[in-house]
């Protein structure tokens, strides 16, 4: 017995024209029409529950039949409920319709017309050039996201926590658009990680610590964390040399990871590399054993900054020229420390060898002799002074070491007249500590290279 009525199936035959229809044929096709109804049905309802509806739409039907490839229905896409009238067409036989809605007119004719909608169009633009944002009107200025920052978002403006609690919203639960989920193996992995690298009274621990950052390969999901956990040490911890130290090693040992791939990260690690080379104050003297014991901390810093620039230069264009430029910048600031010098003369030399030395810090030597010149003769600041010599002839010794495609036999100066001609070139204290030395191999290379033999 078929649950689909029989009188349907003679309703439509009789509506193309066929008058008698035979009575185990009506009962066949009623069976064959309701068991198609149930499986549109069937597939509407899975469109249902994939779009977490509890309502079925026309939407679902829709797509149902497309899936099933039957011509689907026009004209039901109506975000409105339609409204159902019935009329009578006899004894018990009610006809059920859709109303259709009365609209006068006059109004119709009388109404403005609807803005004509844009042309559908796409562009390209860049949203970041080596982690650098382009100015273009596509991207929105800091200005603009300073302003989105300060809006307040969602019911009761829980976007910025000052502008809520400003307007009574206490209790503020801000929650980040992208869920980074670690497991809790991971998380624990970090914390122990972290707190042995930061002990001081276990040295094997720490070392245990880092021979597993120099190796493991499963731990490329914490190294953004590791990364903001050297910023956040070095940027509240300039006071003390030994954390600043460690996190220059855990630096060092997520480098020499072969399994990592750190190139995304690069720009968020040089900072706190950068920091720790020419920083302006780092550690405090009365407890570190003297005003001298950060020069350890900056030759480190420069060593870990060369190796990531010979690892990663090639895959970043702008990641040398950034650093030199830094650096040439902290070392012509006569009013920053000897400290900060120093760093800044040592990373050049570092980074950008023998033609960075003679492009970058060559020409700046006379300029810089009376700064030097100064700080040598004040007995506080003479030691400190006394590095950035020894810096500066360590760049020099560089290019001596670089061969030259011919110079002069025997066509120098010697004695006060060597000492002169130095002077005009590097300055009197440089000069002078050529001379006292007898680098015969600076003298030439700087000679050459100032008379372009």
């Amino acid at each position: 017995m078929s649950v689909w009525n029989q009188e349907n199936i003679v309703d439509v035959a009789e509506s193309v024209g066929i008058v008698s229809l035979n009575k185990d044929v009506q009962e066949h096709l009623a069976r064959d029409v309701e068991y198609r109804l149930s499986q549109v049905l069937e597939e509407s309802l899975k469109f249902m529950r994939h779009g977490k509806r509890t309502t079925l739409t026309t939407q679902d039907i829709s797509q149902a039949l497309r899936l099933l490839d039957v011509e689907p229905l026009y004209g039901y896409e109506s975000t409105r409920p339609l409204k159902f009238g019935e009329a009578s067409i006899g004894p018990g036989q009610p006809l059920f319709y859709v109303e259709d809605e009365e609209v006068d007119f006059e109004k119709l004719i009388n109404a403005p017309l609807p803005k004509i909608p844009r042309e559908m169009s796409f562009t390209a633009h860049w949203l970041a050039v080596e982690g650098v944002q382009p100015s273009i009107p596509q991207n929105p200025t800091q200005a603009d996201q300073r302003n989105q920052e300060l809006l307040p978002k969602g019911p009761g403006g829980g976007g910025n926590q000052t502008l809520a609690a400003a307007s009574g919203a206490d209790n503020v639960a801000v929650k980040p658009l992208v869920k980074h989920v670690l497991s809790r193996e991971l998380q624990i992995y970090f914390d122990r990680i972290c707190a042995a690298i930061m002990s001081d009274s276990n040295d094997e621990y720490r070392s245990t610590a880092f021979q597993s950052l120099r190796t493991d390969p499963g731990i490329h999901q914490l190294v953004p964390y590791f990364v903001q956990f050297v910023a956040d040490k070095v940027t509240h911890g300039l006071k003390s040399l030994p954390t600043l130290t460690q996190s220059l090693s855990l630096i060092a040992a997520l480098i020499d990871n072969p399994s990592l791939y750190l190139a995304p990260y690069i720009p968020a690690l040089v900072p706190s590399v950068l920091t720790c080379l020419i920083g302006k104050h780092l550690g405090t003297p009365s407890a570190d054993g003297g005003p001298t014991t950060h020069f350890a901390l900056r030759d480190y810093a420069a060593s870990l900054l060369s190796s990531i620039a010979r690892k990663h230069g090639a895959t970043s264009s702008t990641l040398k020229p950034r650093i030199a430029r830094s650096c040439l910048k902290h070392f012509l600031d006569a009013h920053k420390p000897f400290g900060t010098h120093y760093g800044a003369v040592l990373g050049l030399t570092l980074i950008a060898d023998a033609d960075g030395v003679r492009a970058l810090i060559l020409p700046n030597l006379k300029a810089y002799d009376a700064v030097l010149a100064e700080g040598l003769r004040d007995d506080n600041r003479r030691e400190q002074a006394e590095f950035v010599v020894k810096a500066l002839m360590r760049a020099l010794e560089v290019l001596a070491r670089e061969p030259r495609a011919g110079g002069r036999q025997n066509g120098f100066p010697e004695g006060e007249a060597l000492k002169e001609r130095l002077g005009e070139v590097v300055g009197e204290a440089l000069a002078e500590k050529i001379v006292g030395e007898e680098r015969e191999g600076v003298v030439a290379a700087v000679l050459d290279g100032e008379t372009g033999v």
